[in-house]
């Protein structure tokens, strides 16, 4: 099975939250139905992502990653590679390489999805990033090593993101919460 066919299943099967997500999950696979290399960097008009949010659920916290391009407190994630078989892959190899952390536990569907416009590949180049969301789950004495990918390296609990973080992540903390009791 190729990536593109994974993601297309992982969508497919996936049992949205809400009529918003279920309506977006829609534009997720009218996408991949549209462009057989929609997983891909290199499809420029937007592509599948995937990201994890690195949870410590027995101290009701988070892991987040201050992003230089953007300036954001942000979940650990970014574009599929070559070597990733699945879409869960790409998350979970994300988590770990933003993290620092081994020993994630991927939860096996998405919790939830973030279609959002960036630069991608040079101050001019817009691009679509369709997110597809985990959710990684941190052992309580799990330690955290930033990466040269980020600016900095933070545990937030569920209640108290900073200012400098945007509704997309408010949402999935908060899906994630619930997710985790």
């Amino acid at each position: 099975m190729t990536l593109h066919e994974d993601a297309c299943r992982v969508l497919k099967e996936w049992r949205a939250p809400d009529g918003a997500q279920a309506r977006l999950r829609d534009t997720y696979l009218a996408h991949l139905d549209a462009y057989g290399d929609g997983v891909w960097r290199s499809r420029r008009e937007g592509h599948i992502t995937a990201s994890a949010l690195v949870a410590d659920p027995a101290r009701r916290r988070v892991l987040l990653t201050l992003h230089p391009k953007v300036g954001l407190w942000l979940q650990t994630g970014g574009h599929c590679e070559p070597g990733d078989a699945t879409l869960a892959d790409a998350a979970l190899r994300e988590a770990v390489e933003e993290s620092g952390i081994a020993g994630l536990e991927l939860l096996p569907e998405p919790v939830w999805l973030d279609r959002h416009d960036v630069r991608c590949g040079g101050p001019d180049a817009w691009s679509v990033h369709f997110d597809v969301e985990y959710l990684a789950v941190a052992a309580p004495d799990a330690a955290e090593r930033i990466s040269a990918e980020s600016l900095d390296l933070r545990w937030f609990p569920y209640d108290a993101l900073p200012d400098r973080t945007d509704d997309a992540v408010r949402a999935l903390v908060a899906r994630a919460a619930a997710a985790l009791g």
